[in-house]
């Protein structure tokens, strides 16, 4: 793998770690820790796997995201602006009434947003729908979908799974985050539904574990799909909460965060460091 596509995708997910922090500036508060966790696989998807156009944004034949985990949407807002869907100036409404950007994805209110998602649990369904779409009309699209750990415990993820596999969806590629803390606490101490790859592989699907903060390893990983023709893919995602800001790193607190001005200068000085530091590399 080139090393100079790996560092500018490093560095375009630093932008977008910072494009977050900006959001949380705007608005005095936001789902932080999801958001930077998972940014790496977005940052990924984006710039360097989906078949996708900022300038043509409902191109046909495009891949289609979903993000499952609604509450992370300021991770996808700041992929999407980094990408150019839009003006960066509009992270800046962001928690503002008429929001272009609120605090769940509206597919009606942004361009690139595929579906309107944060009741937990609907994603991977919604994936499935659109995944045997495509095999049907015979289309080459793939869906990603990202999906919590936290969110496995909703039901509905597993009919979904089923039929995934009974279809042989193997044009659907789904991420875990499990970065394993949500709003409550530790995932494991709430519903544990480790091991994730084993609970997948049983319902028949193609499945890896990967650092998922690892820029190197999620492109390694997404050269491979699909894992196995006739099964979708799961990737378990290992993946730092509030990756980025030391003194957010792996603590529930930060699920959702209201800081304090002490903090937000914090992190700020440090996404901007991150960002900088890349750019001399």
């Amino acid at each position: 793998m080139d090393r100079k596509v790996i560092k500018e995708l490093e560095l375009n997910a630093a932008k977008c770690r910072r494009n977050v922090v900006r959001m949380v500036e705007a608005s005095g508060c936001g789902h932080l820790g999801g958001a930077l966790s998972c940014i790496d696989i977005l940052t990924a998807l984006y710039f360097y796997k989906m078949n996708i156009s900022a300038q043509n944004p409902k191109l046909e034949d495009r891949d289609r995201f979903i993000l499952s985990a609604g509450h992370k949407c300021m991770a996808q807002y700041a992929v999407l602006a980094e990408k150019g869907y839009f003006d960066k100036s509009v992270l800046d409404t962001y928690g503002r009434l008429n929001t272009k950007i609120p605090g769940h994805p509206d597919m009606h209110k942004l361009e690139g947003i595929e579906a309107n998602t944060g009741a937990l649990g609907h994603g991977l369904s919604i994936g499935c729908g659109m995944a045997l779409g495509f095999k049907l009309d015979k289309m080459s699209s793939k869906v990603y979908v990202v999906m919590g750990d936290g969110e496995l415990a909703e039901g509905s993820n597993w009919e979904a799974a089923a039929a995934a596999a009974h279809h042989k969806l193997d044009n659907l590629v789904v991420f875990v985050d499990n970065n394993g803390l949500q709003i409550s606490g530790h995932t494991s101490d709430i519903m544990n539904f480790e091991p994730i790859a084993e609970r997948f592989s049983s319902f028949g699907w193609a499945v890896k574990d990967i650092d998922g903060n690892n820029m190197k390893e999620i492109i390694e990983t997404l050269d491979l799909i699909p894992m196995q023709c006739g099964k979708p893919t799961l990737i378990v995602s290992h993946t730092i909460k509030s990756k980025g800001i030391s003194f957010a790193e792996n603590k529930a607190a930060y699920h959702y965060w209201k800081p304090s001005k002490e903090e937000l200068n914090q992190a700020i000085y440090e996404t901007e460091t991150a960002i900088k530091e890349l750019e001399l590399i």
